[in-house]
C-alpha cells in the first residue's frame, strides 16, 4: 500500500494544481464519498457513488502535496463556536452509508495520512444479523456489505473518525403522492391511498423524531460515542428536522448540494460536495476549484396546464411527452407552473398542489416535480405568482386588492393582483407558499412577472394609509404625483415592498424546503431604461443584488420589437454594465409571438439564443416549451440550448 502511494503522490506532481488561494482562515470545502471498491463497475452496489481505491489513493496524495488540509469536527466545531482560525485549503471528509469499504479500504488510508473524517452508518442497516439482508432503496443487499459496530467502534475509539448519524430507517422512499413517487421518508409526508390523506404534522413529528433519536441512541450505546452530527439521507431536509435533530444531542447537519463551499461565521447547515462514481483526480480538482456561481443555466418554462386532463390515463400520456422531451433537451433547469391559468389570464385560478387557501385544479405540482427531477436530473423551480390572486367570490380578501387611482386610458389589460399592503393578502399568499413547500420537493421558486406596481398603483386603503402613516407621504396618489421627489421616493418605496414581500414568502416556503435558490422574473423594460421603475416598482441592480438570479423577459415580440436582434444586443449590453449582470441574469426568449399567438420560428429563436451567447449571456431559457406540439423543434434547438452540446461536451 505504502509503495503504491509513493507512486501515485509522484503522479500528482505532473496533475493539474489548486488555483493560487488566498489565506482563508475561515472558509472550508466538504466532500462526501461513499463506497470505495477496487474494481467499481456500473451495475453494482452503489454505482452512482462508488469510487475506485486508485483514485481515492491519489485524491489523498494530491491533497497532501497541494496544500490541502484535511480537518476534524472538532476544527469546525471551534471555528463555528468560537472564531478559531481553520487553516487554508481547509478540507472536511465525510464517507455515508457504512459501507464495510469504510474499514477494509478507506480507514487505513486515513491512518496512513493522518487525515480525519466523519463517518454516517444508517444504523437499521449496521443493526441487521450476519447473513441478513439490507434493504438498499429497490435492492436487497448481503449485510456483510456494510461495516459492523465492532469495526464503528474501534474507528471511533481511534480518534481519527466521527461517527455521524444517517438516521436508523429514513434512508428510503414512502409514497409521497397519490401517484405513487417514493420520496425521501426524512422530508415526505406520506401519502395513504386507502385513505386519500397525507400524513399530518403530529404524525410527521412522532416518526421522524422517534428515528433520530433511535439512531443517536444505538451509536451511543454500541459504540460509546454520541453523535453529535446528523448527516440528512439524500441531503434532504427541513427546519424541523434539524430542530428535531438538536433535540437528539445533534447541532450540527449536513447536506448534500452543488457544491461544498462553507464559512465558519455563517453557521448553519453544512454543504457537501458529492463525489460520485469515476471520480478521477482531475474532477476532484474542479470540485475544489468550481467557482460558487456554478455552471451555466440551460432553462425551459413549463405550463403544468399542458400536463393537466381530467383523463388519468392522458395525464400520463402528456407527463411522458414532458418527460422524453426534457431529456431530449439536455437542459438542467425547469422553471414548472404550481398554479392553474386555463384562461391564460396571468392569475391564480387553483393551483396543483393541496392547499388551504384555493381551490386544487389536481395533485399534479409533486408528481411532474419529482419526476422531471429523478427522471432527468434537472433542478425544479415552482413557478407561483407573487400578487396574483382572486378569493372566491364572497371572500373579504376581495376588498382587497391593488386598486388604481384613475382609469388607464390606453385600456391596458393588467393582472388582478392582491394588495402588498394588506395583512390579510400577506397571510393568504404565505399560506400558499407555504403549503407548496410543504408537500412538494423543489430546487427554487421563481417569482411570477405579476409583482409590480404601476405609477397609479396602488390606491387601495391599505396603501394609501401606508404612505401616509408609515412612509410620511401625502395620502393620495394625486399628492405624491405633485412632486417628482415624492414620486421617486414613493416609486422605491414601493420597489422594496414588492422585494420584502419575496422574502416573507421565501422565509414561508424556507421552513420545509431551506435549500431553495429564489429567481425572480423582471421585465425588459426595466434593464433597458432605468426610469421604467416608475412604471413597474421593479429594478434590475436590486433584483441582482437580492435574488440568486434574475430571469428577464427578453421577448422582443412581446415589446413590438421590428428588429428584435438589435434590441436583444441592447438588452445585454445593459445588463452587462450592473454588477453581477451577466453572471445572475437568466435571459428568456419567447416561442410564441402572443400578439397572434404564431409559434416564433425554430431557427429565428435558434439564432437568437446563438447571438446572446455570442454577447456574453451566461443563462438561457425559453417560454413556453410545447412538448404536446413539438415546438420548438428539437434538431433545431438542441445545438443552441443542450448542456451536451454547449458550451463543450460533458
Amino acid at each position: 500500500m505504502q509503495a503504491l502511494i509513493r507512486l501515485i503522490a509522484a503522479l500528482t506532481l505532473i496533475l493539474p494544481a489548486a488555483l493560487p488561494a488566498a489565506q482563508d482562515t475561515d472558509g472550508f470545502i466538504v466532500l462526501s464519498y461513499h463506497d470505495v471498491q477496487d474494481d467499481p463497475v456500473r451495475d453494482r452496489l452503489g454505482d452512482a457513488v462508488t469510487i475506485a481505491t486508485s483514485d481515492l489513493v491519489a485524491q489523498f496524495a494530491w491533497l497532501n502535496e497541494h496544500d490541502y488540509h484535511p480537518v476534524g469536527l472538532d476544527d469546525i466545531v471551534a471555528a463555528r463556536a468560537h472564531g478559531r482560525p481553520l487553516p487554508a485549503n481547509a478540507v472536511l471528509l465525510t464517507f455515508d452509508d457504512g459501507y464495510a469499504s469504510l474499514y477494509t479500504r478507506v480507514f487505513p488510508l486515513l491512518k496512513l495520512f493522518g487525515f480525519p473524517a466523519v463517518a454516517a452508518p444508517v444504523t437499521s442497516w449496521v443493526e441487521q444479523p450476519a447473513g441478513g439482508r439490507v434493504d438498499y432503496g429497490a435492492l436487497s443487499l448481503p449485510r456483510a456489505g456494510f461495516a459492523t459496530w465492532d469495526q464503528l467502534k474501534e474507528m471511533a475509539d481511534s480518534g481519527l473518525v466521527e461517527i455521524a448519524s444517517h438516521s436508523d430507517d429514513l434512508h428510503r422512499g414512502i409514497a409521497g403522492n397519490p401517484q405513487g413517487n417514493l420520496e425521501p421518508a426524512a422530508v415526505t409526508r406520506a401519502y395513504d391511498a386507502q385513505t386519500g390523506t397525507y400524513e399530518d404534522d403530529p404524525s410527521y413529528l412522532s416518526r421522524v423524531g422517534a428515528d433520530l433519536e433511535r439512531s443517536a441512541r444505538l451509536i451511543e450505546q454500541r459504540t460509546g460515542h454520541r453523535p453529535r452530527v446528523m448527516v440528512w439521507p439524500y441531503g434532504r431536509y427541513n427546519e424541523t428536522l434539524t430542530t428535531l435533530a438538536a433535540r437528539s444531542g445533534m447541532p450540527l447537519s449536513f447536506d448534500l448540494g452543488d457544491h461544498g463551499n462553507n464559512r465558519a461565521r455563517d453557521g448553519g447547515v453544512i454543504h457537501r460536495a458529492l463525489i460520485t462514481h469515476g471520480a478521477t483526480l482531475e474532477s476532484l480538482v474542479q470540485t475544489l476549484n468550481e467557482p460558487v456561481l456554478g455552471r451555466a443555466i440551460r432553462a425551459v418554462q413549463i405550463d403544468l396546464d399542458y400536463v393537466y386532463d381530467p383523463d388519468p390515463a392522458q395525464q400520463e400520456r402528456n407527463l411522458d411527452c414532458l418527460l422524453d422531451r426534457i431529456q431530449a433537451l439536455n437542459i438542467n433547469t425547469v422553471y414548472l407552473q404550481a398554479f392553474a391559468d386555463p384562461d391564460g389570464d396571468g392569475g391564480a385560478d387553483a393551483l396543483y398542489f393541496p392547499n388551504r387557501r384555493l381551490p386544487m385544479r389536481a395533485d399534479l405540482f409533486n408528481r411532474v416535480a419529482w419526476q422531471l427531477e429523478t427522471r432527468t436530473g434537472v433542478k425544479v423551480y415552482a413557478w407561483l405568482p407573487v400578487l396574483a390572486y382572486v378569493p372566491e367570490e364572497g371572500s373579504p380578501l376581495r376588498a382587497q386588492m391593488v386598486q388604481r387611482d384613475a382609469h388607464d386610458e390606453s385600456g391596458a389589460s393588467r393582472y388582478l393582483r392582491l394588495s402588498p399592503f394588506s395583512a390579510e393578502a400577506r397571510a393568504f399568499v404565505g399560506d400558499i407558499y407555504e403549503d407548496l413547500a410543504r408537500q412538494s420537493s423543489i430546487d427554487g421558486l421563481l417569482f411570477h412577472d405579476d409583482a409590480l406596481l404601476a405609477e397609479d398603483e396602488d390606491a387601495s386603503d391599505a396603501a394609501l394609509a401606508v404612505y401616509a402613516e408609515q412612509w410620511g407621504l401625502p395620502s393620495t396618489l394625486a399628492g405624491i404625483h405633485a412632486s417628482p421627489a415624492l414620486t421617486r421616493e414613493w416609486t422605491r418605496r414601493k420597489t422594496e415592498t414588492l422585494i420584502e414581500w419575496t422574502d416573507m414568502l421565501a422565509a414561508r416556503a424556507r421552513v420545509y424546503q431551506p435549500q431553495i435558490k429564489l429567481a425572480r422574473n423582471l421585465y425588459a423594460p426595466v434593464a433597458l431604461d432605468p426610469a421604467a421603475e416608475e412604471r413597474f416598482a421593479q429594478s434590475l441592480p436590486r433584483s441582482l443584488a437580492h435574488y440568486d438570479y434574475t430571469v428577464i423577459l427578453a421577448m422582443p415580440y412581446l415589446e413590438a420589437q421590428s428588429h428584435p436582434r438589435a434590441w436583444l444586443k441592447r438588452l445585454v449590453e445593459r445588463v452587462s454594465r450592473a454588477p453581477g449582470g451577466l453572471d445572475k441574469t437568466v435571459f428568456e426568449l419567447q416561442s410564441i409571438d402572443w400578439r397572434d399567438r404564431s409559434p416564433v420560428d425554430t431557427a429565428e429563436l435558434r439564432g437568437q439564443m446563438d447571438l446572446l451567447r455570442r454577447l456574453g449571456a451566461r443563462h438561457l431559457g425559453y417560454y413556453p416549451d410545447d412538448f404536446i406540439a413539438g415546438h420548438p423543434g428539437i434538431a433545431g434547438i438542441r445545438p443552441a440550448i443542450s448542456l451536451g452540446t454547449y458550451p463543450y461536451p460533458e
